[in-house]
């Protein structure tokens, strides 16, 4: 037995030491990450005011960030799969602490966006995070570490909306990155002196062809989408960037399909637990953000208006607080459910959960307990659909194949995000007053829109197989770690064509 294959084994029986700490300091970075990711849109008029920016130019301090996540997710996501996970997070983490450190003492707009580019490589923190749970712990604590950590990038979002108004108005923007920052370098030193290498590895070469391609495509749909509002949807540069974003989807799967070390296996896209649990984020992503979006643009709208509560920029985290509390709680009881009835129980509550929590507002939202239960039932769904998904995707590949899986579905979550944003703002500014204020019909209908979006995740989560159906699939797909087959409930689900 070789010396790789032996440590592999003691990991999976729990010998190697460490595990709490590990969990740790991969939340700290997880947290650092999905914070930056939403603290800085709040601020964004602050930024420009102070940098004397257009409000045209510091929405790139946002694209910039978005488009480097992106592109470089997968990428690194790929490469931790085969030079060692620990290896490429101390870069990551690296290159992060590096942006903070920029973006705080940034002088200039053209500085900042260099930083938010440079922090983007984070978001292959939660794909190696989740990786490195599977190769180092027990299988039996898996499904738990990976929805706390995956609760963690919403609570992130939750938590960067939440502090940035008191921080901007209590110190400065630059402090949206000081306080970051500490998390990032305690994270950092924790993956130098606290990790273990993780012992599995794909060796192989990096698909240089399928990365271009692939960066082509998800800039030019991400610019396309994030930039349609303010160019207009049906702008030549809005319809060129998602006609240039298909093209380049068409063109790196076909690709993928042809080279021998691929970026991301097409395979992968054929399993229907894979394809239905990366639909399910997508749809997810988009909810998450709705509710980012819409709940605090109605809360700060002015109570002279009949429909707004007048609530100052800096009292608007304690109404999302709820939504904080829900993602942190049912976060962790998703991974009982995973142990209990497997993945796709938690998924589908959660997708349900989503789906009221914007019905409620959507028939009324002229009391603030309507918000505050929204809040609370759309944090609740989203920490069991964001746990559930990620024990999903690692159930089904090959602990081989878990960063470049994992980076998929981080991916679809962040192209839901960008076409929740766009399309809710699109709806609000299409339904304002003569004096350009939102209406109380644009909030009913961004909700109801929300609401039904998160229906279609109803069904994506159903179209997940059945427990026995998947621990077969996953055996032939050659998963080695697989739990004890669930006590699944009969969850009516959707037979392959």
């Amino acid at each position: 037995m070789t010396q790789t294959t032996q440590e592999h084994e003691a990991a999976a029986a729990g010998d190697r030491p460490g595990g709490g700490m590990l969990v740790l300091y991969l939340a700290l970075g997880g947290l650092a990450f999905a914070t930056l990711q939403s603290l800085v849109s709040p601020a964004l008029s602050t930024i420009g005011r102070e940098l004397g920016a257009s409000t045209a130019d510091v929405s790139w301090v946002v694209t910039a960030y978005l488009l480097s996540a992106s592109v470089l997710t997968p990428v690194l996501g790929r490469l931790g799969d085969m030079v060692g996970k620990r290896r490429v997070l101390i870069g990551v983490l690296t290159i992060l602490a590096a942006g903070t450190l920029v973006a705080a003492l940034a002088p200039n707009l053209t500085v900042l966006i260099v930083a938010r580019v440079l922090q983007g490589a984070s978001g292959a923190i939660l794909p190696l995070s989740l990786g490195m749970v599977r190769d180092e712990l027990p299988r039996k604590r898996v499904p738990g570490m990976v929805a706390v950590l995956s609760a963690i990038s919403g609570i992130g979002a939750g938590v960067g909306i939440v502090a940035a108004g008191p921080i901007v108005e209590h110190l400065s923007w630059h402090w949206l990155f000081w306080m970051p920052l500490v998390l990032v370098v305690i994270a950092l030193f924790g993956a130098v002196f606290g990790m273990q290498e993780s012992p599995v590895r794909t060796p192989g070469r990096l698909d240089w062809v399928g990365t271009g391609a692939l960066s082509v495509t998800l800039v030019a749909l991400l610019m396309g989408i994030s930039k349609g509002q303010s160019w207009g949807w049906g702008d030549a540069k809005t319809i060129g960037l998602l006609a240039l974003g298909a093209a380049g989807l068409l063109a790196f799967v076909l690709i993928e399909l042809r080279v021998k070390e691929a970026l991301i296996d097409m395979r992968l896209m054929r399993n229907r637990t894979v394809w239905a649990t990366d639909l399910v984020g997508l749809i997810m992503g988009f909810a998450m953000f709705g509710a980012f979006l819409v709940i605090p643009m109605l809360l700060q709208l002015p109570a002279a208006l009949g429909y707004g509560f007048g609530k100052p920029v800096s009292q608007i985290g304690l109404y999302l607080l709820p939504t904080v509390v829900g993602l942190v709680v049912f976060g962790v009881v998703a991974g009982a459910l995973v142990r209990r009835f497997g993945p796709k129980l938690p998924m589908v509550l959660g997708a349900v959960l989503v789906t009221i929590a914007f019905a409620v507002p959507a028939i009324a939202h002229d009391q603030i307990w309507q918000l505050l239960l929204s809040g609370s039932l759309t944090g609740a769904g989203i920490g069991l659909a964001f746990a559930a998904m990620s024990n999903a995707i690692i159930e089904a590949v090959p602990a081989t194949q878990t960063g470049q899986a994992t980076s998929v579905n981080a991916i679809a979550r962040t192209i839901g995000s960008s076409i929740g944003t766009a399309v809710i703002a699109a709806l609000i500014t299409a339904n304002v007053s003569p004096q350009g204020v939102p209406t109380d019909d644009a909030f009913t209908i961004a909700f109801w829109t929300c609401s039904g979006v998160a229906v279609l995740a109803i069904g994506a989560a159903l179209a997940v197989p059945s427990a026995r159906r998947r621990h077969e699939q996953s055996v032939a797909a050659g998963v080695d770690d697989l739990p004890p087959e669930p006590v699944e409930l009969h969850l009516p689900h959707r037979q392959h064509a």
